[in-house]
C-alpha cells in the first residue's frame, strides 16, 4: 500500500517538506484512542529469537531507526510502535541551530537514495531532554555531536554538555564524528584527536555510579589503515561498540541527473549499501569480532539486513530503506532475522 499509493504522492513534494508532513500525520493518528495499541498489533514482531542483549542492554529486537529521523526526539514513542526495537534521536548539539540553509534534502528515487547535507538542525540538547523525560520503555540512542559556531579547540566542550544533560535519559550515546555537513567534524576521526575526545568522554562516564555504553559513528569513505587507527583508538578508550556506517561523499555508478547527484552533502541509500558492509566485514575481522558493531548504511530490504549481521553486524538501523520502503518494511526485516537466527 505504502509504495503504491502514499510514496507517488509524497515524493512528489519537496522532500523535507514530507518529512515534515509525515511528522504531523503520524502524530495526529497516534491521538486516536488505542491507536498505539492497534499499530502495534499490526507492525511488531515479538520472539524470544529476536531478544538481543548487547552492551547491558535488552533490546526487543535488533532493528533500530537510526539517527537522523528523529532527530529532536518528537515521535520516538510512535515509531517504535512501527516495530523498532530501538530509537536513536539526534544528533542533538549543546545549543539550538537551524542546520544549513535550504534546500538541503534529496531525493535519488532512480538510485533508492537520498542526499542530505542538513547541518545537525536541531532544538538544542535541554529541549530534548524535555521530551525524553516521559519515556518509560523505549530504548534510545542519544546521537551528540558539535555545534556549528563551535570552535574545533572547544569542541571536547560540546559533547560533554549533551553527554551530562542526556545521560539520564538515554540508555547509549552515539559520538557523531563523521557526519559531513559539518565543517571540519570528519578531522575528528584521525586517531590523536579522536582518542582524546574519546577519553574526556569517558572520564565523564566513569564519573557516574553506573557508566552508560558509549558507540563512534564513523564514515564509509575511511581507508584501511584509517579503520584500523579506529579499532586501536576504540580499544585504548574502551568505548563500547562502533555504528558503521555513516553517509558517504562519493557519488559512484549513479543513475539519477546530474542536477541530484552532483549536490554537495552525504549519500545514503542503496549506493553505499556494499561499502558500508566492507567496512563492519573489516572492523569484525580485524578486531577478531571483539568491537560490537551497529551495522548501517544501504538497508533496502530484508536480505540486505541479513548481510549486515553476516558481514559481522550485532544491531542493525534503517532510515533511507524506511523511508523508501515504508512501516512494513520493520516486521519483514525482523521476521528474516528470526528465521536466519533459528536456521544458523
Amino acid at each position: 500500500m505504502y509504495k503504491k499509493l502514499l510514496r507517488p504522492i509524497l515524493f512528489n513534494i519537496d522532500p523535507e517538506k514530507t518529512h515534515d508532513l509525515i511528522f504531523f500525520l503520524t502524530g495526529l493518528i497516534f491521538k486516536i484512542p488505542l491507536s498505539h495499541f492497534l499499530i502495534s498489533k499490526f507492525f511488531c514482531l515479538k520472539s524470544p529469537s529476536l531478544e538481543t542483549e548487547l552492551f547491558g542492554i535488552k533490546f526487543p529486537n535488533p532493528v533500530g531507526l537510526a539517527a537522523g529521523f528523529d532527530k529532536n526526539a518528537k515521535l520516538y514513542k510512535e515509531f517504535s510502535s512501527f516495530g523498532f526495537g530501538f530509537i536513536e534521536i539526534g544528533t542533538v548539539t549543546p545549543k539550538p541551530q537551524d542546520g544549513n540553509p535550504k534546500k538541503r534534502l534529496f531525493r535519488l528515487t532512480q538510485d533508492e537514495a537520498i542526499i542530505n547535507r542538513m547541518g545537525f538542525n536541531n532544538i538544542g540538547v535541554d529541549r530534548v531532554v524535555d521530551r525524553l523525560k516521559s519515556n518509560k520503555n523505549v530504548v534510545i540512542g542519544g546521537n551528540i555531536g558539535k555545534n556549528k559556531k563551535t570552535l574545533m579547540s572547544d569542541v571536547i566542550q560540546d559533547y560533554l554538555i549533551s553527554f551530562e544533560k542526556l545521560f539520564p535519559y538515554v540508555d547509549y550515546f552515539a559520538v557523531n564524528v563523521s557526519s559531513p555537513n559539518t565543517e571540519n567534524l570528519r578531522d575528528l576521526q584521525h586517531k590523536k584527536t579522536l582518542k582524546t575526545l574519546l577519553l574526556a568522554i569517558q572520564q565523564k562516564n566513569n564519573s557516574y555510579h553506573k557508566k552508560k555504553p558509549v558507540l563512534l559513528k564513523i564514515a564509509p569513505d575511511l581507508s584501511n589503515s584509517e579503520l584500523l587507527d579506529i579499532i586501536d583508538v576504540v580499544k585504548e578508550t574502551s568505548v563500547d561498540g562502533i555504528i558503521a556506517t555513516n553517509t558517504t561523499l562519493a557519488r559512484e555508478n549513479l543513475n539519477s541527473s546530474k542536477f541530484l547527484t552532483e549536490q554537495s552533502g552525504g549519500l545514503s541509500g542503496k549506493p553505499i549499501s556494499n561499502k558500508s558492509n566492507e567496512v563492519i566485514k573489516f572492523l569484525h575481522e580485524k578486531s577478531n569480532g571483539s568491537i560490537p558493531i551497529i551495522g548501517v548504511g544501504g538497508i533496502m530490504n530484508p536480505k540486505d539486513a541479513v548481510d549486515k549481521l553476516r558481514a559481522g553486524a550485532s544491531l542493525i538501523q534503517l532510515y533511507s530503506g524506511f523511508v523508501y520502503s515504508g512501516p512494513s518494511i520493520v516486521k519483514q526485516i525482523n521476521k528474516s532475522i528470526s528465521d536466519y537466527r533459528l536456521n544458523r
